[in-house]
């Protein structure tokens, strides 16, 4: 019923809503006769009036005042109804739904809440998922003021390789441009890392929703010899395969059972380098996988195997749940931990509730598992107060590698925050790009704007992660700090995991050997 809780606690839940049954039962009847039959009706681009557009915008800000718990937490009250009634002064002319979901973005990111994002309308992105639309023809891996090619989609060019260093883009500078594909992209305070990451996983997308699509474009670069030099190059058109949408196009004769178990490798794996006496283990997300049973069994094979040491990567976890981040922590932690210093929400009135999705459970779990203090607001207090305890059994106590970078968030950084500091631990990569302080998160309903059908996700809890640290707006920062270059990417090194094995120091010889351990 609710992820985050385990057993015990969910009979805890259920006891409690038996108790006040009645209420809740005529409450859903009541819903359920109110409903009406809603038909979709078919999406044809085009664009809002102002008119419509200023009410959404305006309604934005009503939910978000009345709900959300960290509205003012890193920028002032003044300075959010300054950024709010300037787009509201811009809305002169019609936009379309896609240039006011760039309005609303850049309003959105000011608060500085990673967890409060901003996604297009259902419908716009179902007529847009199957349209073959031009593209920047080059995936960018960005950092600080650098980029590097990742992936030319024209395999002819014999000029801009994979590693070949971009300055510039149709006479901007690398600075300009990712300082504009910033402003639409929302994190936790003032850390780039998250907005660097997330730009290097799709930059066309990025770049083509900002500055749109041109037929050609000019692009500088840094020749072989080192030389600044400048070439055209023409936009690219996915090849959209519509009719086999769950499996790869390029293995076509793979089974379906092969390819859910590759996807489950995609999202969790782990690897046995003996030359290093070390498990690699790669976990993508905290939100699916098996992982309750993946973390027992790769636990008990590194005990069974003696293993000295543990190389947890989270470069590509984004979160997820916190209750699995916490089961993988118990196998490594040395003592007892609790999730947060302060788990509260502002309110669990919801005055704008219709288009609130959906707003039922989760009003229902604030009035189960929340209560009011003194302090006015609604604390999780099982979070709060609640501590973990280590595992006793298959308990690790080697030497822990945590790999980090700017998608490292969320509940990820829950797991790199409380393993940081600890003797045998050592964080490698680059900052999180989750707030060491604290977030926004939990419970994460989304606002559906009624016409556009834009929407923003709305987080209900605030996390005070650990109030001893400063609140700068900053991720957690690795001990050993490692940062990309266009020559790993070039010669596709790994060059965090190949600095995780420098420090592991293993002194054997002879050729490496490594292993895939699979967990269905």
């Amino acid at each position: 019923m609710l992820p985050w809780l385990n057993n015990r606690q969910q009979d805890y839940y259920i006891a409690q809503v038996k108790k006040s049954l009645p209420f809740f039962l005529i409450l859903v009847l009541f819903l359920a006769a109110s409903c009406t039959t809603i038909k979709l009706s078919k999406f044809e681009p085009g664009k809002y009036s102002p008119a419509v557009l200023k009410y959404e915008l305006r309604l934005l800000q009503n939910i978000l005042e009345r709900n959300h718990p960290s509205l003012y937490w890193y920028t002032p009250e003044h300075s959010i109804n300054y950024f709010f009634k300037q787009a509201h002064a811009s809305l002169t002319d019609s936009l379309t739904e896609n240039e006011f979901k760039n309005r609303v973005a850049a309003v959105i990111s000011k608060i500085r809440c990673g967890h409060t994002a901003v996604r297009n309308s259902k419908k716009y992105n179902r007529y847009y998922s199957t349209k073959r639309l031009p593209h920047f023809p080059l995936s960018l891996k960005i950092w600080e003021d650098s980029a590097a090619v990742v992936y030319n989609y024209d395999q002819k060019d014999s000029l801009l390789k994979r590693g070949t260093i971009i300055t510039g883009i149709n006479n901007r500078k690398n600075a300009e441009i990712f300082d504009s594909l910033f402003q639409v992209i929302s994190t936790d305070g003032y850390g780039l890392n998250f907005k660097q990451q997330l730009v290097s996983f799709n930059f066309p997308a990025y770049y083509k929703n900002t500055f749109g699509v041109d037929s050609q474009y000019l692009v500088n670069y840094i020749d072989t010899t080192g030389r600044a030099a400048t070439t055209t190059i023409k936009n690219h058109t996915y090849q959209i395969d519509t009719l086999n949408k769950k499996r790869p196009s390029d293995q076509p004769n793979i089974t379906r059972k092969e390819f859910r178990r590759l996807t489950l490798l995609g999202k969790r794996n782990m690897a046995v380098d003996t030359s290093l006496s070390a498990a690699i283990l790669s976990i993508n997300t905290f939100s699916e996988g098996k992982l309750k049973s993946f973390f027992r069994k790769s636990f008990k094979t590194i005990k069974k195997e003696n293993l000295k040491n543990v190389v947890i990567d989270l470069r590509q976890n984004s979160g997820g749940s916190v209750l699995a981040s916490t089961r993988l922590l118990q196998y490594m932690v040395n003592a007892p931990f609790h999730i947060a210093d302060t788990v509260a929400a502002f309110s669990r009135k919801m005055p704008f509730k219709a288009h609130i999705n959906p707003w039922f459970i989760y009003w229902l779990s604030m009035h189960v598992s929340g209560k009011k203090y003194n302090d006015g607001r609604v604390h999780f207090r099982f979070f709060e107060r609640h501590y973990f305890k280590p595992k006793s059994r298959n308990h690790f106590n080697g030497d822990v590698y945590v790999v980090t970078g700017g998608y490292t968030f969320s509940a990820a950084t829950l797991v790199t925050g409380s393993l940081k500091g600890q003797q045998n631990v050592t964080v490698v990569g680059e900052e999180t790009g989750g707030g060491a302080y604290g977030n926004t998160a939990m419970h994460i309903p989304m606002i559906e704007l009624p016409k556009t059908g834009i929407r923003v996700s709305l987080p209900l809890y605030r996390l005070v992660i650990d109030a001893a640290l400063p609140k700068n707006g900053r991720g957690i920062m690795p001990d050993v700090e490692v940062k990309p270059s266009s020559v790993s990417i070039k010669n596709g090194i790994d060059i965090k995991l190949k600095k995780v094995r420098e420090l592991i120091k293993e002194a054997r010889t002879g050729r490496r050997q490594t292993r895939q351990i699979d967990f269905d």
